[in-house]
């Protein structure tokens, strides 16, 4: 759903039992061996393939290949076999020329040397594009034997954080502002500089498999340090020195040569299957996230268990009043009773309402299904783009359940024209977010940006939605509209009933208004996170929370809707149809208010392309969250009516 959503990182699984987050791989997942060289096998690798990913910033929602900037490329460059989710999000993995023979320390390796001349365009582009990705901090992200190369430094109160990335330089402004990660060293202090990092200090951490009953070693940690170093020309690099200046006016020919170190460490208190902890452990705000999301959830438990409680007394009392012995002094009364003869009265543009709800369901099964998974931790970080590439086929695969509801419903509401409700439902929503999708995509192509998907790749796209969701679709809408309509426990009278004048807080607007208010209050915690891991390139890993979130989040949408819906029946006013599934799905609306609070307030994204594709893919999220919110809470009202018209005798 959006073009460089960090989901290398944001599929970083671990089994969270709400008490720890250290990480593991599935049985499947081999742990790769390495030797020494005069030890090496087929069993046994020897050189260590270091590779590169794709380019981006905090400041930029465009991220960029590793060939675009002008770095040291690999002569034999050759790219893994890239997943339908790597491809969304943008991944573009290929092989660098930094390569190592297992525990062979390197100390100043030269890799090449970019030359840059005074009155070449050429050049100049080359170095105004890489100096570009230095002022809006752009980051590499490497990767050694699927695991992502660290930076760690210290952050406030003594804590180590260890970033997946690392910047490609840094600058100093014209008034002498060390911005982004120039302010680790004091050196970076001439104003109007960039500082390049030319040189890696990389420290790569084994387990030893001696007396463990396996051949080898292996890796269980890798982190780097990026230094800006300037080496004099013509000599042998010696990686010490001054930094290596890149002023802002190109005005003298200029050099960069990149260099690297390598050093091994043995560590056997890792173990393979849990090497990820010491990135986990280190993220920032952990502490906080634990205590404020379970505060959120004993708030909205105990706002769910009052709800509960009012609704089931209330109802209990009404129910037996309505139907006492006597009933003249029951017809006297007001209530939702009065309204039995209107309550199923077929909304207006049910069509419209059936295709949401069909897309609604869909949507629910595709994500409770895709948590559940990620939850087992099914989706591993050892498979990148796992999580999208998985609901993209959960979505195509669930095709049938969403015609399926929408001819039911429709069915249910009278409507005849059952080809434009399989159409409608097939392609509306789908065709909304493919259009806005494609759209960003045309913003990307003309940036150059490496999250332009392939053409290749729409085409399969379309394929999979037209190929398979859509007859999927029409299957499940063959078998609705075989199916009677769903049978409702009253009579709807011929002519409706006139509703009378309704107090405010009773009126449509402010009811839905009010209805998003709880079921936002139980997830904008988890929000924040999730927008960090989209946005700031920050790991998500509590999934276990997340799906714990799910759970609440149906129980408060259901009950929020359940109980205005009740609110506006005792007005005797009927017309819920609509009114259930747009009180829970306001919850979006609020969703889109926090999602700009959030750009404005927490981000740095600059440039007119970025602030585009921020809201455009906004914008799908927002959809996609309306029907999901307004699914339930349609149906939990839908049951909720039934319900109470069915236990209540009527004349």
């Amino acid at each position: 759903m959006k073009t460089r959503i960090d989901m290398d990182f944001v599929l970083v699984f671990t089994l969270v039992v709400f008490s720890t987050c250290s990480g593991f791989y599935l049985p499947g997942l081999a742990p790769v061996s390495f030797c020494e060289d005069d030890k090496g096998g087929d069993d046994c690798q020897t050189l260590i393939q270091l590779f590169v990913n794709r380019l981006d910033s905090v400041e930029s929602v465009l991220p960029y290949e590793y060939d675009v900037f002008d770095f040291c490329k690999d002569d034999n460059e050759r790219r893994p076999s890239e997943n339908l989710g790597q491809v969304l999000f943008g991944e573009r993995i290929e092989t660098s020329p930094y390569k190592f023979s297992f525990k062979k320390d390197v100390k100043c390796q030269e890799l090449c040397t970019k030359a840059y001349v005074k009155g070449k365009p050429e050049d100049k582009n080359m170095l105004d594009f890489l100096k570009r990705g230095m002022q809006l901090n752009y980051q590499h992200h490497w990767i050694v034997d699927n695991m992502p190369v660290t930076w760690c430094y210290d952050v406030e109160d003594s804590q180590k954080y260890c970033n997946p990335g690392f910047p490609i330089g840094c600058l100093v402004t014209a008034d002498g502002r060390a911005k982004d990660a120039c302010v680790i060293n004091s050196e970076f202090n001439k104003k109007n500089t960039f500082y390049v990092f030319n040189h890696v200090a990389i420290k790569i951490t084994y387990h030893n498999g001696e007396g463990e009953g396996w051949r080898g070693a292996r890796l269980v940690a890798a982190t780097l340090e990026p230094k800006s170093i300037k080496n004099a020309d013509g000599e042998k690099p010696t990686c010490e020195g001054l930094p290596m200046e890149v002023p802002v006016e190109f005005d003298s020919d200029l050099k960069i040569t990149y260099t690297y170190s390598v050093t091994f460490e043995e560590n056997n208190d890792i173990k393979w299957a849990s090497r990820w902890d010491y990135i986990l452990v280190s993220m920032p705000h952990t502490n906080i996230q634990w205590f404020s999301i379970m505060n959120s959830l004993v708030i909205v438990l105990f706002l769910s268990g009052m709800v509960a409680m009012i609704m089931l007394r209330t109802l209990h009392k009404d129910i037996a009043r309505y139907n006492q012995v006597d009933q003249e002094d029951a017809q006297e009364e007001s209530g939702w009773k009065q309204v039995h003869g209107d309550v199923f009265r077929p909304p207006r543009k049910g069509m419209l309402l059936s295709v949401f709800l069909g897309q609604g369901t869909q949507i629910f099964i595709m994500t409770f299904i895709t948590l559940f998974l990620a939850c087992l931790g099914f989706l591993s970080p050892a498979n990148r783009g796992a999580l999208m590439t998985c609901s993209v086929v959960l979505w195509v695969l669930l095709g049938t359940p969403a015609g399926y509801v929408s001819s039911r419903l429709y069915k249910t509401f009278g409507g005849e024209k059952w080809k434009t409700n399989v159409l409608l439902t097939a392609l509306l929503c789908p065709g909304i977010v493919f259009a806005d999708f494609f759209l960003m995509n045309l913003i990307l192509w003309v940036e150059g940006s490496s999250a332009a998907i392939p053409f290749g790749t729409l085409v399969a796209i379309l394929a999979l939605w037209f190929g398979i969701s859509v007859p999927l679709t029409f299957v499940g809408a063959y078998f609705g509209f075989k199916k009677p309509a769903i049978e409702q426990p009253v009579r709807t009278n011929q002519i409706p009933r006139q509703i009378p004048e309704q107090s405010f807080f009773t009126k449509p607007v402010p009811g839905i208004v009010m209805g998003g208010i709880l079921p936002f209050g139980c997830i904008f915690i988890q929000l924040f996170f999730i927008l960090n891991s989209i946005w700031s390139h920050q790991m998500y890993y509590m999934f276990g929370f997340l799906f714990l979130v799910f759970i609440i989040l149906l129980i408060t949408c259901s009950e929020a809707t359940i109980l205005l819906c009740y609110f506006h029946l005792c007005a005797e006013d009927y017309h819920w149809w609509w009114r259930a599934f747009l009180t829970s799905g306001f919850t979006a609306v609020y969703l889109f208010v926090y999602a700009v609070h959030y750009f404005f307030s927490k981000l740095q994204i600059v440039g007119a392309a970025s602030t585009i594709l921020y809201f455009g893919y906004t914008s799908i999220m927002v959809l996609i969250f309306f029907l999901f919110t307004g699914t339930i809470g349609f149906f939990a009202c839908f049951w909720f009516v039934n319900k109470i018209y069915s236990v209540v005798k009527v004349d």
